[in-house]
């Protein structure tokens, strides 16, 4: 497994985060065998949070006000820009978006599927509006603690490049108790997860993170609290994904800042 400079960069992507029956890809066993690291400890889907494919540095200790959530560069932002969905929706069963999720199936189920063939897909599903009724029922099920996703692939702003993500991150949705839970899982070296609360319109789920869980090794695991946010309810002033295809085996998403990436389905990781 890669974890130079870019790998780093990838971990901004995890937090700091059923109309498929005739696919023949199995969800529910996908291995969750975390890839081997070469760093020291970075959990569940918590770096599912920027989508920036661009090295930079990362200090694990420097935890600070963390704008730790789902955006991508998000600098580039006006936080008074409003966000439009276009909900002109079109029926599910279009054939270019079956052919792009059975690519998006093998690509999670082979990791390799060339890269710009998955970005190909996640373009055709982006403007494709499928209808989002069903989403985030299918995303974070009807009864907690919800269901969780592995993120398998990240692209960059207009779907130019992207790449399978390195790490083992995990994203868990509760569709009951709005909750999100973010992070990577290291195998015996530990996990980061970053945990919060979050909001769905329409195909937006906006979030902020309220804590983060740290555990190393066979030590007992430690909270760092980001500081009490109960007071509002997380809008798209706050980190959020808009959400383009999801079914009971993958999930495709864009970040704030005009990141995609794609998740599939996967079992509970625990530390």
């Amino acid at each position: 497994m890669e974890c130079q400079s870019s790998s780093f960069s990838s971990l901004k992507w995890v937090a700091l985060t059923s109309s498929s029956s005739s696919s023949s890809f199995n969800h529910s066993f996908l291995p969750l065998k975390p890839r081997t690291p070469v760093f020291s400890l970075c959990s569940n889907a918590a770096i599912v949070g920027t989508f920036s494919l661009k090295p930079k540095k990362f200090h694990p200790l420097i935890l600070q006000r963390v704008k730790t959530r789902a955006s991508i560069d998000e600098k580039d932002q006006n936080p008074s820009t409003p966000v439009v969905v276009q909900e002109q929706v079109e029926d599910q069963n279009n054939p270019e978006v079956e052919k792009s999720v059975k690519v998006l199936k093998n690509a999670a189920k082979t990791r390799k599927v060339a890269a710009d063939e998955v970005c190909s897909a996640l373009s055709v599903i982006e403007k494709a509006k499928v209808d989002p009724s069903g989403f985030l029922d299918t995303l974070g099920g009807s009864n907690s603690p919800g269901r969780t996703w592995m993120l398998i692939f990240t692209a960059e702003k207009q779907l130019k490049s992207g790449r399978y993500f390195p790490l083992t991150g995990i994203q868990r949705f509760d569709a009951a108790g709005k909750r999100i839970e973010n992070g990577v899982y290291l195998g015996p070296i530990g996990s980061l997860t970053f945990e919060g609360r979050f909001t769905w319109k329409s195909r937006i789920l906006a979030f902020v993170f309220e804590r983060i869980r740290v555990n190393i090794g066979p030590l007992n695991p430690f909270e760092i609290s980001l500081g009490d946010k109960s007071d509002s309810e997380p809008s798209t002033k706050d980190p959020f994904f808009i959400w383009f295809y999801i079914d009971d085996e993958i999930a495709v998403a864009r970040g704030k800042s005009g990141g995609t990436a794609f998740w599939c389905r996967c079992r509970r990781v625990t530390p």
